[in-house]
């Protein structure tokens, strides 16, 4: 068996409002360079081209050209819409934005197939919602059979994002009942993600599957980061067994 090096991140970019509360895409591309990823997913992001401030995917398109970018509409925002966006210098087989809207504010999960050499690779780019119970819903339609469970899946999934699960839910329990984890005590030795100036809780995750091997994770704690965003970009690299 060979392996290949594959990384990883996700990134809840708060709508690129940082903690001094300025409204700076670049800022936050800045960041997305520096981080030399296979594959970026990041949630709240504002797709509202023509604008000065929101016009945040196509900036953010423009400014990194080698990587291919789709991204998933979940509702209206800013003259615009509300997205997750998944960036892959890796060829991209297919993609579609899942519905996880429970009641409240619409959320989904962005499904994008990667072709990792001659392996295919299923990455979900979610963000839950803030509510008990409306997490507890979306949880259940996650791992439900039109989504992860999905027959159609032949290939590893990955699942990364903000799951906005301030204790272990019932989505923390059904993701650990299938998938692989890592506990991100690589922050002050604490296990938590946010925010970023201090971390008190674990909100963004990544659970994955073999061939898939963690090699190592950590946050990413520069001075820009600590500002750029109320969440840090939370780096994950694996080894990829091939056949």
């Amino acid at each position: 068996m060979t392996t290949s090096r594959l990384r990883i991140v996700t990134y809840n970019i708060h709508k690129a409002r940082g903690l001094d509360r300025r409204i700076s895409p670049p800022r936050i591309i800045a960041i997305l360079k520096e981080l030399d990823a296979d594959i970026l997913c990041l949630q709240e992001v504002v797709n509202a081209p023509g604008t000065h401030l929101y016009d945040q995917v196509g900036e953010i398109e423009r400014a990194l050209p080698e990587y291919i970018h789709r991204f998933g509409s979940n509702r209206p925002l800013h003259g615009g819409t509300y997205v997750n966006l998944t960036l892959s210098r890796l060829p991209v087989r297919s993609w579609h934005n899942h519905d996880l809207t429970s009641r409240r504010e619409e959320r989904g999960a962005l499904q994008t197939d990667i072709e990792f050499g001659s392996q295919l690779l299923h990455i979900f780019n979610v963000h839950l919602g803030t509510g008990f119970n409306e997490r507890r819903r979306q949880a259940r339609v996650l791992l439900g059979d039109k989504i992860l469970a999905n027959s159609q899946l032949t290939a590893s999934r990955l699942v990364v994002g903000d799951l906005n699960e301030w204790t272990r839910g019932l989505t923390t329990h059904l993701l650990r009942e299938t998938f692989s984890t890592f506990s991100p005590r690589h922050t002050l030795r604490l296990p938590a993600t946010f925010p970023g100036l201090l971390p008190l809780v674990t909100l963004d995750h990544c659970y994955y599957e073999p061939p898939l091997e963690l090699i190592e994770s950590h946050l990413v704690r520069t001075p820009t980061a600590l500002v750029a965003s109320d969440h840090l970009p939370l780096i994950a690299d694996f080894t990829v067994g091939t056949p």
